[in-house]
């Protein structure tokens, strides 16, 4: 310890004298024998002020300020910062599944999902005011000359599947001598009423490629159909057919019309196109509402397609020659059946429907 006895100490009264020239710092010093340490290192002249050497902490702080966007995710663990937002979406991943693929042979072999579209109405006041049957109305006549028709023909159809007339079996060509005969009256009429048989269901077909009126017979929207199926091999005719609000009835559109229908009828094509329309649906009639056959090549040319021919000849305008002929045209199938349109004379004096209370 140091020798404090030789400090003087001033007397009463008087104030303590500092030593001339020296400070109690700098009397400490040589007391205590500091100034033999190294003397500390020269500031460089460059330095604007020891300040910032008192406080180091600074400038980090400044920098953290002037960096406000990357600063808050480095260094402050917010809750809503770690969420793991791609745990989030991958699972949609799936919807891309969504998208259509493309026709695959495996696909073609498919049962035919008839279902384009989904469902049309129709329209039924425009069916009364033609005269056709209307879906779910009351007996009248008309509907019950056409149950008797149809019920010939279902059983022709099941005899020709019998002896192997595999899908040729399930389809009828509806077809007449000359325009105006009452062609389409009869194939409309004769679709739906096979369409409210319990076991069956109809495809109508508008293949009247020139003049085309199923679709505004049924009020139905007229698209594509049987011809662009024929030309276009991209296309899946079963992709093309109209359903309707008539249960076991669907339509499929004439399509496009072209000067080429006969050739495209008569192409490699046409049989895998017509066999789509029955494939995996064994209890499923298609009714081809044709051309004349007098008046166009087309129905010949289908003829050859179908297991049944229903000629349509009009009691008051069809002469014997004009039927013979169109007999002779349609020869490819082997069965070919006349129906007589507009007998106002029964020499049975029958009255179908008014068993019922509505025959005329």
């Amino acid at each position: 310890m140091t020798d404090q006895t030789k400090i003087p100490l001033p007397q009463d009264g008087e104030q303590p004298v500092e030593p001339q020239g020296a400070s109690l710092i700098e009397r400490a010093v040589e007391s205590f024998g500091w100034g033999k340490l190294s003397p500390p290192p020269l500031v460089p002249a460059n330095l604007k002020s020891p300040v910032m050497r008192a406080e180091p902490a600074q400038p980090k702080r400044e920098l953290a300020e002037a960096q406000p966007t990357s600063a808050p995710v480095a260094i402050e663990p917010e809750p809503v910062a770690v969420e793991p937002e791609p745990a989030i979406v991958r699972p949609e991943a799936p919807a891309a599944a969504s998208e259509p693929a493309e026709i695959t042979p495996a696909a073609l072999s498919a049962p035919a999902p008839i279902v384009a579209g989904g469902s049309h109405p129709v329209d039924r006041e425009h069916l009364r005011r033609q005269g056709f049957i209307v879906p779910e109305g009351s007996v009248t006549a008309t509907l019950e000359e056409f149950r008797i028709v149809k019920r010939q023909l279902l059983l022709n159809a099941a005899d020709l599947k019998r002896q192997g007339g595999a899908a040729k079996a399930q389809r009828v060509l509806i077809c007449s001598p000359h325009p105006g005969e009452g062609k389409t009256y009869c194939a409309v009429n004769l679709a739906l009423s096979i369409a409210a048989e319990k076991e069956s269901e109809v495809l109508l077909v508008d293949a009247d490629f020139a003049n085309p009126s199923v679709l505004s017979a049924l009020g139905l929207p007229g698209g594509r159909g049987l011809m662009d199926a024929l030309a276009d091999a991209a296309l899946d005719v079963t992709q093309l057919v109209l359903a309707t609000d008539v249960p076991g009835l669907k339509v499929l559109p004439a399509g496009d019309a072209t000067t080429s229908d006969s050739e495209y009828l008569n192409s490699s094509r046409t049989a895998s196109v017509l066999d789509r329309l029955t494939e995996g649906a064994p209890h499923r009639i298609v009714i081809f509402d044709s051309p004349p056959a007098l008046a166009a090549s087309p129905a010949a040319e289908l003829a050859q397609y179908v297991g049944q021919a229903l000629v349509i000849c009009r009691a008051d305008r069809t002469g014997q020659q004009s039927l013979e002929d169109a007999i002779s045209l349609l020869s490819g199938c082997p069965n070919i059946q006349l129906l007589l349109n507009a007998a106002n004379f029964s020499p049975s004096g029958r009255r179908f429907g008014a068993y019922y209370g509505y025959g005329a």
